[in-house]
């Protein structure tokens, strides 16, 4: 009996040690020069992950469908960080009281809307486009809509033309505040899909979704099932020789989220 009791001291001080350990190991990561050798949940697709290639030595990719399943991840210390654009980054700590945000210098991007290689009509429209609701007004309206600083969505109301012919757009509805299903929702919403409404109403067509993984939004508007990606997409180099690109219309930067 003595000496299962002194072994079972052993093993408690053993676990207690073992859970010391892990509660060190999240507070190490501060920066990102604290995630070489971690391991790192991103969204499948994103430039996230050729960041971290790029950039973090001899870190591990954990590819996720969407930022919450990494989260969900993170949360069960399955990885030790995410990397994910900032304001995707502010929704899933919303939901998420154990996670925090870490904040650093680095992987700044630019969105744009993406169509097929030649489509000149279509860019020529879309860049019109940006350009008209950045100086009439509109654009702010989305920012105040989707990018408040009291974090209140309010959709706002743009008038469909009269027809019924229709411009596809692609999206990940798994994005906030960009393009996603609010709890008990099946309607996706989101600065993209309103800004995707004004794209289809300006080239004379009522807009249609389609929800598809990131990562395979590039494939369907090369075969056509779509005719353009909103969907916080960056015009990096590789995609653009897939797609081609409209201007830049929101700027962000990427953020870490770990464990309290």
């Amino acid at each position: 009996m003595k000496k299962f009791f002194l072994s079972t001291l052993g093993a408690v001080s053993v676990l207690s040690l073992w859970l010391f350990s892990c509660t060190q190991k999240d507070s190490e990561i501060t920066s990102i020069e604290d995630l070489s050798g971690k391991k790192i949940g991103v969204q499948s697709g994103t430039t996230s992950e050729s960041y971290i290639q790029k950039n973090i030595q001899d870190s591990f990719i954990i590819e996720y469908s969407t930022g919450y399943d990494a989260a969900a991840a993170l949360t069960a210390k399955k990885i030790d960080a995410i990397i994910i654009d900032e304001l995707p980054a502010k929704s899933i700590v919303a939901r998420n009281d154990n996670l925090k945000i870490i904040k650093g210098n680095f992987a700044e991007e630019e969105y744009a809307i993406a169509v097929r290689k030649g489509d000149k009509e279509l860019l020529d429209s879309i860049n019109k486009t940006i350009a008209s609701i950045k100086k009439d007004g509109r654009y702010k309206l989305l920012v105040n809509s989707f990018i408040s600083v009291e974090g209140k969505i309010q959709i706002p109301n743009f008038k469909e033309p009269d027809t019924e012919e229709k411009l596809i757009m692609g999206t990940n509805a798994a994005f906030p505040p960009f393009e996603y299903m609010p709890f008990e929702s099946d309607r996706i919403i989101g600065f993209d899909i309103s800004l995707g409404q004004i794209i289809a109403g300006e080239y004379g067509k009522k807009l249609e979704i389609v929800d598809k993984s990131f990562d395979l939004l590039i494939p369907a508007l090369q075969t056509g099932a779509i005719d353009f990606i909103a969907a916080g997409m960056s015009a990096t180099a590789d995609r653009k020789q897939a797609v081609d690109f409209s201007v830049p219309y929101y700027k962000s930067k990427q953020v870490i989220i770990v464990r309290k």
